[in-house]
């Protein structure tokens, strides 16, 4: 089962970063739109968030495979949960901002260019949310299932792989 999960880790690191682009993008034009001199704190919340995302999943791509001490199973399970915690309270947050201020298609507030990016923005961020939720439930069950030992070594299913193009070889 490890490596069958191994094989889908790249993909899935790959989408939360994508995921984390398009809504730091959609919600800096809602937050840079919304008002001539203020922006919702909620916006700028999930802004922060997907700051703090494409950060983390730095560590979380780059500590596994070249800084195996850095990778400490406790180290990225709480690099996950925060993350995952993060976005849920952020794209909370907005949905109901964007229910208070009219953004729901009953006013014909829905026309507006930022209400409709931070409409957008929500929705990546709750799918965010959940790519969290399936990637730090891996970190969690492997820290359940080694609780006993006493290595701190991350889950190897959780690296992520790339297959190396260019092999060196030396004759002797």
């Amino acid at each position: 089962m490890g490596l069958a999960l191994a094989a889908f880790m790249l993909p899935i690191r790959a989408i939360q970063g994508l995921f984390a682009m398009i809504v730091l993008g959609v919600l800096a034009y809602a937050a840079n739109n919304w008002a001539w001199w203020w922006s919702p704190s909620q916006i700028n919340f999930l802004i922060f968030t997907a700051v703090w995302t494409l950060l983390a999943l730095i560590y979380l791509i780059i500590a596994p495979a070249r800084y195996p001490t850095a990778a400490h199973k406790l180290g990225i399970l709480v690099a996950e949960v925060l993350t995952m915690l993060f976005w849920f309270a952020g794209f909370i947050a907005l949905a109901v901002l964007l229910t208070d201020v009219g953004c729901n298609g009953r006013r014909g507030q829905e026309e507006w260019g930022p209400c409709r990016a931070a409409i957008a923005g929500d929705v990546f961020a709750a799918f965010e949310w959940l790519l969290f939720c399936a990637t730090t439930l891996m970190a969690a069950l492997h820290c359940w299932r080694t609780r006993n030992e006493r290595s701190g070594k991350h889950d190897p299913a959780m690296e992520v792989h790339t297959h190396n193009t260019h092999t060196h070889t030396s004759h002797v």
